[in-house]
């Protein structure tokens, strides 16, 4: 029979289970960080990698028809992992297929350090990825943010006219996340090679 006192025996329970607790959020703080090369890493074995490239040139959009009589609600939606401020200047927006449009996010820096974070881009529903087409996007390079710094980035893209005809709804969603951590933005040598690295890793 134990005559471990109750409070010493909730201590030595509580202890082993706190350290526990850390450990998954550390890891899952961890694993928040590292989705980003985990991403690029997966679409360069697969060659998938057409979310973060343009998928129409300015001509090729131009020299689409556009369909007047079909219309078509995009809804924009914006994530960050980070100390980022990041938001759509608009929620939504109807468009013509075929019609080359422009939208404008805002993204803010806010901490007093510099900030290298990526954009990825995800689509609903899933069918309306391929007809979807982005010209322009902050998503295709990593965006430096000085301390406090707030910029207006924009995207330029086009509905492509073969979009099946039962969407009716397309949701654009972006999601930033940062690729530099306090550590690396303060060891004066060390941020130039994780950057240059994480730069190898998704060229242009």
């Amino acid at each position: 029979m134990s005559t471990q006192p109750p409070a010493q025996a909730d201590r030595s329970f509580n202890r082993p289970m706190l350290i526990k607790l850390f450990i998954v959020a550390l890891m899952m703080f961890g694993f928040g960080f590292a989705l980003v090369p985990m991403y690029r890493a997966i679409c360069q074995i697969t060659g998938i990698n057409n979310l973060v490239q343009r998928d129409a040139t300015v001509r090729e959009a131009k020299n689409t028809q556009v369909d007047m009589t079909r219309t078509i609600s995009i809804e924009f939606d914006a994530n960050a992992r980070g100390p980022l401020g990041f938001k759509p200047e608009q929620r939504s927006l109807d468009v013509h297929p075929g019609e080359v449009t422009t939208v404008m996010y805002e993204v803010s820096n806010e901490q007093a350090r510099t900030i290298q974070a990526q954009a990825i881009p995800s689509y609903a529903p899933k069918q309306a990825t391929e007809y979807f087409r982005k010209i322009e996007c902050f998503c295709f390079t990593q965006q430096t943010l000085t301390a406090n710094q707030t910029r207006r980035l924009p995207v330029v893209f086009v509905v492509d006219p073969k979009l099946p005809k039962d969407v009716k709804t397309i949701t654009l969603s972006y999601t930033f996340f940062e690729l530099t951590t306090p550590a690396a933005a303060t060891a004066g040598s060390a941020a130039p090679t994780a950057n240059t690295a994480a730069t190898a890793a998704n060229p242009a």
